[in-house]
């Protein structure tokens, strides 16, 4: 007897957690599991690699009642929404990702009494206050109490789990490692959809990711600026890509403009659908942010072969095990990032070293249908915990 699950995410606009949500709704095992997927708002370049099988269900297509206004109305009318989609499709039960769709989540399943799987993806220290803007505390409460009330909680790495457990006064050791996978065959095949224009004359680095303080791109950009000042006519002129876009995108814009001679130079590309293919075309993928759960497009570049450059950064530092994977830099610290980039220029047989490592590093602890069977596993594992309550 198969049953159904339903995944929760927010939308499907390409952010890390959205794509592990599309990767596990394709890679889960149809003869056990019945996918369901539930978002906020249907929108998003990613919904066109939903399977057909899976049932999708949207608030922003919901008959939602009126009323006063309260804080935590909204949040309240999405948690009855799920309730009611809970009860109607006879949903067995819930793998609820990132902070919002655990709270969503946590009510509707008490009320029903449907088991959850829940999933941590940034350390919450640093990620609620910049996630969730208002009434911290509150949610952090929720939080903790929806969490304690979940099946299994997991992280996407060890850093986010020890975070969580602190953050929320959760029990030492509760909250499980599930690291992301990625679909090497799949990463590939993406890369090869768009040819990309390549400046012959220049090194080719990309950055991409959300253009928000935590991400760190004003480090990027002090830190080339920093490279214009002592660079040598014998290496050939930096051209860094930036794939994303976000809040802080005109003042990167307007800071860059104020700060660079014209001697390297660097492109605002904005949001694209489909990242790999500019990951491909590059030297080297450069990672500045000031803290991670688990950088996907870090993942993404290793399983195609491209070099990395990156900031010790919350769980990125386990992305690199017995052998050397990654040049690293210091996290909010401009210099040490454009030192860690002149010397990857400088050493080029190093970063084919690091590269051999992060290849076999990635299908060894991220393969996509490991994982998959792990998180399919937590998910059975809770229905038949539950089925045994009801049965006593």
């Amino acid at each position: 007897m198969t049953r159904r699950v339903m995944l929760m995410a927010s939308s499907l606009r390409g952010g890390g957690s959205e794509r592990q949500t599309a990767l596990l709704l394709e890679k889960l095992d149809r003869s056990k599991l019945t996918p369901h997927l539930y978002l906020i708002e249907r929108a998003g370049d990613l919904l066109d690699e939903i399977p057909e099988d899976v049932i999708v269900h949207s608030f922003d297509e919901a008959s939602v009642e009126g009323g006063f206004y309260f804080p935590g109305r909204r949040l309240h009318q999405q948690s009855k929404h799920v309730l009611n989609i809970i009860r109607e499709h006879r949903i067995d039960m819930i793998y609820d990702r990132t902070f919002h769709m655990t709270m969503i989540a946590g009510p509707a399943c008490r009320q029903s009494q449907t088991p959850r799987v829940s999933t941590i993806v940034s350390p919450p220290e640093f990620a609620l206050p910049l996630v969730e803007s208002r009434f911290i505390n509150l949610k952090r409460r929720r939080l903790s109490r929806a969490y304690r009330q979940s099946h299994s909680v997991v992280a996407v790495s060890r850093t986010a789990a020890e975070s969580a457990e602190k953050y929320y006064g959760l029990q030492r050791d509760s909250v499980h490692v599930s690291r992301n996978p990625v679909d090497v065959e799949a990463t590939q095949q993406r890369a090869t959809t768009m040819q990309l224009a390549r400046d012959a004359t220049c090194l080719n680095f990309v950055c991409v990711g959300r253009m928000t303080a935590e991400k760190g791109h004003l480090d990027l950009l002090d830190a080339i600026s920093t490279l214009e000042k002592n660079w040598s006519d014998s290496i050939p002129k930096i051209r860094l890509k930036l794939v994303g876009d976000g809040p802080l995108k005109e003042s990167l814009q307007s800071h860059w403009h104020a700060i660079s001679t014209g001697v390297h130079c660097v492109d605002f590309l904005g949001s694209q659908p489909n990242a790999a293919p500019y990951i491909q075309n590059a030297d080297a993928l450069i990672l500045p942010s000031h803290f991670e759960g688990m950088p996907n497009v870090v993942l993404e570049a290793m399983a195609l072969r491209i070099p990395v450059i990156a900031t010790r950064s919350g769980g990125t530092v386990e992305l690199e095990r017995e052998q050397p994977t990654i040049a690293w830099a210091e996290p909010e610290n401009s210099a040490s990032l454009a030192t860690a980039i002149q010397q990857f220029v400088l050493e080029p047989e190093s970063a084919a070293e690091r590269v051999e490592s992060a290849w076999q590093m990635i299908r060894q602890y991220h393969d996509v249908d490991i994982q998959t069977r792990r998180i399919e596993e937590l998910l059975l594992s809770s229905v038949a915990l539950d089925d045994a309550k009801t049965v006593r």
